[in-house]
């Protein structure tokens, strides 16, 4: 389903600042965060792997770029377009149950703690990838993305979604004891961001030489990415995270990386910091450069119309 975009009707509009974050930031890596993320809880995963063989590359990249659509969709299409698609996902995820080795029960992938996670997950990864990519928020501006994302998590079947970033942390950290890096979190974030490599690479670096900028304002970055990651150790290797993967990785918080292995103490977690953001800003320059005709049909829409509102406040102004 593709998004029919307007200036009303919708879960947000023009004026939000959801439409702000998703048309001025590359969704790709803060999917793939949001997905390294949503994998350290131990019932998510592997509800996730016993319903889904991520171990395929193309069914990872199929849910992958499933996910991206149900976004543009969530993000810029009618509420009825919304409504729809998430009634097929609530339909699917009450079909769907997943066995818990540690105390051998079952239980159903849209339990309340699983939907939560993933929501938390999915928000914070999106304003933490606008944040290193140059996306200038305030904190007003981050509060108000977090409680415009309500909206979502209750067609998703959340009913107490956080309304507020201090709200967001919190519910991190109250869900953080619970996580770990299971053996199918490793498998998952290993085996399934290796298809987006190909894809979004191509893709920018197509653009990049479409629009005439320097290839090495891509290429660099992630070569800088890579340094700092070299101090992730077995059995999540770098050589099992592809650069796309990799600049995900890099953008987590310190605790989750740790988890997953990587103990390369404050100086690595800066180093990666500072390398990721500089690669996700060159990707920011390269999406806002695009000509007109490769930029996804949503997004040049909701350009246009966020454009328009901007012109007629500032002609009101002037009045």
């Amino acid at each position: 389903m593709k998004a029919t975009v307007t200036p009303g009707g919708g879960l947000f509009g023009p004026q939000s600042i959801t439409w702000r974050v998703h048309t001025e930031t590359p969704a790709w890596p803060a999917a793939l965060r949001a997905f390294q993320l949503q994998a350290l809880h131990p019932r998510t995963i592997r509800g996730i792997a016993q319903n889904c063989l991520l171990d395929d590359p193309e069914v990872a990249h199929a849910r992958l770029r499933h996910h991206l659509d149900l976004l543009a969709v969530r993000t810029f299409g009618t509420r009825e377009q919304a409504e729809h698609a998430y009634e097929r996902v609530r339909r699917l995820r009450a079909r769907l149950l997943g066995l818990d080795p540690d105390t051998g029960t079952l239980f159903r992938l849209d339990e309340q703690e699983n939907l939560r996670w993933a929501h938390c997950a999915e928000v914070s990864s999106h304003l933490e990838v606008a944040r290193r990519s140059g996306v200038r928020l305030t904190a007003a501006e981050r509060d108000a993305y977090v409680a415009e994302q309500r909206r979502a998590a209750l067609l998703a079947g959340l009913a107490d979604a956080p309304g507020d970033t201090a709200e967001l942390d919190a519910c991190v950290a109250a869900l953080r004891p619970g996580l770990a890096a299971t053996e199918e979190a490793r498998q998952a974030v290993r085996r399934s961001v290796s298809p987006a490599l190909s894809l979004r690479l191509d893709l920018f670096t197509q653009a990049l030489a479409l629009v005439r900028q320097p290839l090495e304002l891509f290429t660099q970055p992630l070569a800088l990415v890579r340094q700092p990651l070299v101090l992730l150790t077995q059995p999540l290797a770098l050589g099992s995270l592809p650069a796309a993967g990799a600049l995900a990785f890099a953008t987590l918080p310190g605790w989750a990386r740790r988890m997953y292995g990587c103990h390369g103490g404050r100086a690595a977690d800066h180093a990666a910091g500072y390398a990721a953001g500089t690669a996700l800003k060159a990707l920011r320059a390269a999406s806002l450069a695009l000509p007109e005709g490769l930029v996804a049909p949503e997004i040049r829409a909701a350009r246009g119309l966020m454009r328009a509102v901007t012109e007629a406040s500032a002609a009101d102004v002037a009045a």
